[in-house]
C-alpha cells in the first residue's frame, strides 16, 4: 500500500482506566490502583449490573463491567458504591479543560465520559515528540486527578483508538503508539473481534468467508466485501490498511437532530392502567425537547417491550396530517397505536416513544374544533418555568401516579443516578 497520497496527523486516543471507580476511590481517600471498589448502577437491586469495578477487584475477584451485583465477593475489604454520573461528567468537563491548556477546543474529539482524541500536530517544538506530549498529559491527569489513562498514538483516529485498545492497555507505560507503516506488524495479526468498530455478529460473518484475522481482511478482495457488506465493506477494507478519512479538526458535536425520543425499561412490571401515565411522561419529554429546538414532527412511534415472562412486544409508528409538537396531541397518537396493537394482557417492562419525519415550527394552522394556539402558549410556559426552576417545577398529575415516571428519572443522568 503506498501511503503518501493519505493524511499524516500525530492523533492521541484517551482512555481513562476503571473511570467511575476511579473517581470514587479519590472521593473517599483511597488509591484505585490497591482499593477494591465497585460501582454499581442501583444497589437497590440484586441483578443490578457494575458499572465499573478498580483494577485490583477485576484482578482479584474477576470481577468486569458485565458482572451483577449480586455477583460480587464476600471480601470485607469491598466498597459498594452507588453510581454518582454528575460527578463522573464534573471530572470528565475538567480533564477536557485541563487538555484545552495544549490544543484547541477543535482538536479535541470527545468520544465518551471516560475517552476522547486529541491532535496534537504543531506541539512538538513546545513540547517534544507524540509520545513525549501523550507522557505530559497522562502525568498531568494522574497528577490533578489521580485517574490513570492510557494513550494510543497514531496517524488518524482509527490507529490511535485500536492501537489504545490492544497495546496500550498492556504496555508498561500505557503508551503504544501505530503509524501506517507499522500496521501490518502491530495489528495485523489481531483477532478481528479485538478491532474497534467489528462487533460479535460481524466477527461471525467474517469468519464465515475465512477472515479471522485483520491481516486476512486486508488481503481480503475489496470487491467482494463490498458486495456482501456495502460501504460498510469498503470501510472494513481500508481500515485494515489503517487508512480513515474522518476528521481530526472541527466541531464534533452532532447537530442534527433526526427525531426526539425517550425510552425507559421499567424497575417493575407495569399493567395497562400505569402505562398511560407512563406514556405521557414520555410524550412530555420528546415534545419539550422539539419545541426548544422549534421542530415539529409528522410521524409518531410507539415501542412497547413486555415482560420477560411472556416476551415479545411491539414497535408501531403513525403519520399525522398537521406536523405537531404538542404533547396532548403526541400522546393521542400513542394511544391509538398502544389499544391497536397491545394483546391486551401482558405486563410491560418497556415503553419508548419518538417523533420523527421532523421539519421546522411554523405559525399554528387554526381549527374550528381545536385551539392549538392555546395549547401551544400552555406548553412554552411550562417549559420556560421548567427551563427556569428544573424539569419537577411544574408536572401533569399523572406523574404523580404510580406509573408516573418523571420525577424518579429527573434524579438521574444517563438511567443513573447523578
Amino acid at each position: 500500500m503506498d501511503y503518501s497520497g493519505y493524511p499524516r496527523n500525530d492523533v492521541l486516543c484517551i482512555d481513562m482506566r476503571s473511570f467511575y471507580a476511579s473517581v470514587e476511590c479519590m472521593k473517599r481517600g483511597l488509591d484505585p490502583k490497591t482499593a477494591l471498589l465497585a460501582v454499581v448502577g442501583d444497589t437497590r437491586r440484586k441483578g443490578s449490573i457494575v458499572l465499573a469495578a478498580s483494577p485490583m477487584l477485576k484482578k482479584k475477584h474477576g470481577i468486569s463491567n458485565v458482572s451483577r451485583f449480586f455477583e460480587l465477593p464476600d471480601d470485607p475489604n469491598l466498597v459498594i458504591a452507588p453510581a454518582h454520573m454528575g460527578d463522573y461528567l464534573e471530572v470528565s468537563v475538567e480533564i477536557t479543560k485541563m487538555i484545552r491548556n495544549y490544543v484547541p477546543q477543535e482538536a479535541i474529539h470527545v468520544y465518551s465520559v471516560d475517552e476522547l482524541w486529541v491532535t496534537i500536530n504543531g506541539l512538538e517544538r513546545l513540547y517534544g515528540s507524540p509520545y513525549d506530549i501523550a507522557k505530559m498529559i497522562q502525568s498531568e491527569i494522574r497528577e490533578q486527578f489521580g485517574i490513570e489513562c492510557v494513550i494510543g498514538i497514531g496517524d488518524n483516529k482509527f490507529l490511535a483508538k485500536v492501537v489504545m485498545d490492544i497495546h496500550a492497555k498492556k504496555a508498561e507505560d500505557g503508551i503504544a503508539e501505530c503509524r501506517y507503516e507499522d500496521v501490518a506488524e502491530k495489528l495485523w495479526p489481531c483477532d478481528i473481534y479485538d478491532i474497534w468498530g467489528i462487533g460479535s455478529r460481524m466477527t461471525r460473518n467474517l469468519n464465515r468467508m475465512g477472515i479471522l484475522t485483520l491481516g486476512h481482511l486486508a488481503n481480503h478482495p475489496m470487491k467482494y466485501l463490498k458486495k456482501n457488506y456495502g460501504i460498510m465493506g469498503e470501510q472494513l477494507y481500508w481500515h485494515a490498511w489503517g487508512i480513515d478519512l474522518s476528521p481530526v479538526y472541527g466541531n464534533f458535536v452532532k447537530t442534527e437532530q433526526k427525531s426526539y425520543g425517550h425510552g425507559i425499561t421499567l424497575l417493575r412490571d407495569y399493567d395497562t392502567e400505569e402505562i398511560y401515565a407512563c406514556l405521557l411522561d414520555l410524550c412530555e419529554e420528546a415534545c419539550r425537547r422539539a419545541r426548544i429546538d422549534g421542530k415539529e414532527g409528522r410521524t409518531v412511534h410507539l415501542g412497547i417491550g413486555y415482560s420477560s415472562e411472556t416476551g415479545g412486544g411491539f414497535s408501531r409508528s403513525m403519520s399525522v396530517q398537521v406536523p405537531t409538537n404538542i404533547t396532548m396531541d403526541m400522546y393521542a397518537v400513542c394511544l391509538k397505536l398502544f389499544h391497536r396493537f397491545y394483546d391486551g394482557t401482558s405486563k410491560i417492562r418497556r415503553a419508548s416513544v419518538a417523533l420523527t419525519n421532523l421539519g421546522d415550527e411554523f405559525d399554528v394552522q387554526l381549527s374550528l374544533f381545536d385551539n392549538q394556539p392555546k395549547k401551544k402558549d400552555l406548553a412554552e410556559a411550562m417549559d420556560m418555568i421548567r427551563e427556569k426552576y428544573g424539569s419537577t417545577a411544574v408536572l401533569r398529575a399523572s406523574s404523580y401516579t404510580s406509573g408516573g415516571i418523571t420525577i424518579e428519572r429527573s434524579k438521574k443522568i444517563g438511567g443513573h443516578y447523578a
